[in-house]
């Protein structure tokens, strides 16, 4: 009889050993997912690992045309090496080539469950139509009422032309029977959605001027009158913005000095140029008034929790070799998080980042360029 309950007990100590070391494993390969490994495939994203009990940032990246695939990595090892966040970056991907950066597939994002343990989300995205239960993880966290700042084309983050879809109301163009999410999710949560290109496109730059009345705000802590400077140019908005929001800075339409270069990535357009345009091909002048192309807001879902955002209309990789454009994302970083903003916030980069020029790939581009995530620094 001894014996029979002898052989019960290690029976029962063999199953309980098995479970535990299967949750073990479960942990190991959860934390491995962090890292940007889906199960046995891959890398799809890249984390990089803050201090102890930092913030965590999720930069979710997908345009085709600024380059926000290099914009954010950047904007990621600034915030994690130089003020101590975690920094997720995610990519837009062809599920048929993972691991693979793919800007013109507007279909997938992977990774968008890091922002279950977000505190902040910054969108770079353009013209997305993603899948369920990808926007459903967008749709949690800002009905949470957690902050969000979106960067140039994030204003029409999304282009759902299903009128079936669960999420026919993200659109940019949205005018249907949800009054509240005309304009989609640009308008609703980050005051804007695509309008038009305010001066001449890869001519006409933005200088950045303090907008009246933000003088002292801490996102523009560190940073002179006039000192941002994005080739990106200005995008109209509708004035005034909605609802509460304020203005911090102004965008100046700015003439290139020097002859069009396809060849440069700046298109011959410098930090340098100074004279302002007055007359546009319309014949109208552009710098009156003048736009917004930062500014501030909160935000609230129907159903879901207030929270704050910040937007800028600057953002593309190239818009970044400017140190005020760089500051003011990282001043909105902290103030998003409420977090006390540096008087004068560490943005330094790295003497070799050259950003790609901004604009349209052709067919096969992404293809030939085979750019992998794990291969991103």
């Amino acid at each position: 009889m001894h014996k029979i309950f002898s052989l019960l007990f290690l029976s029962v100590w063999i199953m309980a050993s098995c479970s535990s070391s299967g949750n073990d494993n479960s942990s190991t390969q959860d934390s491995t997912a962090v890292e940007g490994a889906v199960a046995e495939g891959p890398q799809q994203w890249i984390t990089y690992e803050g201090e102890a009990g930092s913030k965590h940032i999720v930069l979710v990246s997908g345009d085709e045309e600024y380059r926000s695939e290099e914009a954010m990595p950047l904007l990621a090892k600034i915030l994690n090496e130089q003020h101590g966040f975690t920094c997720t970056v995610l990519f837009a991907q062809d599920p048929e080539i993972p691991g693979t950066v793919k800007p013109d597939y507007n279909f997938n994002v992977p990774g968008l469950e890091h922002l279950g343990k977000a505190d902040l989300m910054i969108s770079f995205l353009r013209f997305r139509n993603l899948p369920d239960d990808q926007m459903n993880h967008i749709d949690q966290y800002l009905k949470s009422g957690k902050p969000v700042m979106g960067l140039r084309t994030a204003t029409h983050a999304f282009d759902v032309k299903d009128s079936t879809s669960n999420w026919f109301h993200y659109g940019w163009n949205y005018a249907g029977q949800k009054e509240e999410w005309h304009g989609g999710f640009g308008r609703l949560v980050l005051g804007e959605t695509w309008i038009a290109h305010h001066g001449h496109h890869r001519h006409e730059s933005a200088r950045g001027i303090t907008a009246p009345g933000a003088e002292g705000h801490a996102i523009l802590n560190g940073i002179a009158d006039g000192s941002i400077w994005a080739p990106s140019d200005v995008y109209r908005v509708r004035l005034p913005l909605p609802g509460d929001s304020k203005p911090l800075v102004l965008g100046q339409v700015i003439k290139r000095a020097a002859e069009y270069d396809e060849n440069d990535p700046l298109y011959g357009m410098r930090d340098t140029d100074t004279e302002v345009v007055t007359e546009n091909r319309d014949g109208e002048n552009p710098n009156e008034p003048l736009m917004p192309i930062a500014w501030v807001k909160s935000y609230q879902l129907p159903g879901g929790q207030l929270g704050r955002a910040f937007t800028t209309t600057t953002g593309a990789a190239t818009d970044l070799l400017n140190e005020g454009v760089r500051r003011m994302i990282v001043n909105a970083s902290y103030w998003l998080l409420d977090k006390e903003v540096p008087t004068e916030a560490s943005v330094a980069i790295p003497e070799d980042y050259n950003p790609t020029a901004f604009f349209f790939t052709e067919k096969g581009y992404w293809e030939g360029k085979d750019l992998k995530i794990e291969d991103i620094k």
